[in-house]
């Protein structure tokens, strides 16, 4: 019998360093030694105009444009520089789009509360490398429009034309994200995405009732996003 424990301990131990010497892995599919993966972090909202915050009552939500034809370039607007987008007259621009020029006449504004633009923000929407100028009206009412121009053969071309009441908009990778009170009350949040020709919707929800009482969703998320948030620059 002790020589049959002796014969069990030495195989015991030469397991041992077998295991040890060929590297085996551990039960999380890891050897010894070998360092874990990164971990992927997700993106999350970035505000484009955070004082426009969804929560402030003063914030003038996203009633898309639902043209079917092809984005036109303004026939009235402003020549592109070498600067492209970034370069031009914010106000010359919005006055040659015929669903914002009657926003213009009210000037810039530097916070919520009072009718006008608001400041441009430029964020590379279409993966270019190249910014779009995403900018944004006030209006009396307590509704918000909002228009994201992207450079086309030298040309402005409007790709998004939103509007709606209380209006907060963030940056979700390169999608951009609309919160916006709801007709029926609650939140209503628009997800839009560039598409080749214009951001579309890619998901829409409705939300009732207090924060975090779990409300009630509309249409369901569409899957195929995109990833790594980023904030944009804004124009002063």
């Amino acid at each position: 019998m002790t020589r049959s424990i002796h014969r069990s301990l030495a195989a015991l131990l030469l397991c041992a360093l077998a295991a040890v010497a060929g590297g085996c892995a551990s039960p999380d599919g890891l050897a010894a030694g070998e360092p874990a993966p990164p971990v992927s972090i997700q993106p999350r909202p970035e505000p484009l105009w955070p004082a426009w915050g969804d929560d402030s009552p003063r914030s003038p939500g996203a009633e898309a444009g639902n043209g079917r034809t092809p984005p036109a370039p303004l026939p009235h607007a402003p020549a592109l520089g070498p600067n492209g987008l970034a370069g031009v007259d914010v106000a010359a621009v919005v006055r040659a789009d015929r669903n914002m020029a009657h926003y213009a006449t009210r000037g810039r504004i530097d916070g919520p509360g009072e009718p006008g633009l608001r400041p441009p923000v430029y964020l590379d929407l279409t993966g270019d490398g190249k910014p779009e100028l995403i900018v944004a009206a006030d209006t009396d009412s307590g509704r918000t429009a909002l228009t994201v121009y992207t450079a086309q053969d030298g040309k402005i071309v409007p790709v998004l034309f939103a509007t709606g009441r209380r209006m907060a908009v963030e940056s979700l990778g390169r999608d951009l994200l609309t919160r916006t009170a709801a007709d029926a009350g609650g939140r209503q949040a628009v997800r839009y995405q560039w598409d080749g020709q214009r951001m579309t919707v890619v998901s829409e929800e409705r939300r009732y009732g207090g924060c975090g009482s779990g409300g009630t969703s509309g249409a369901p998320s569409a899957p195929g996003v995109s990833s790594g948030a980023q904030r944009g620059r804004v124009g002063r």
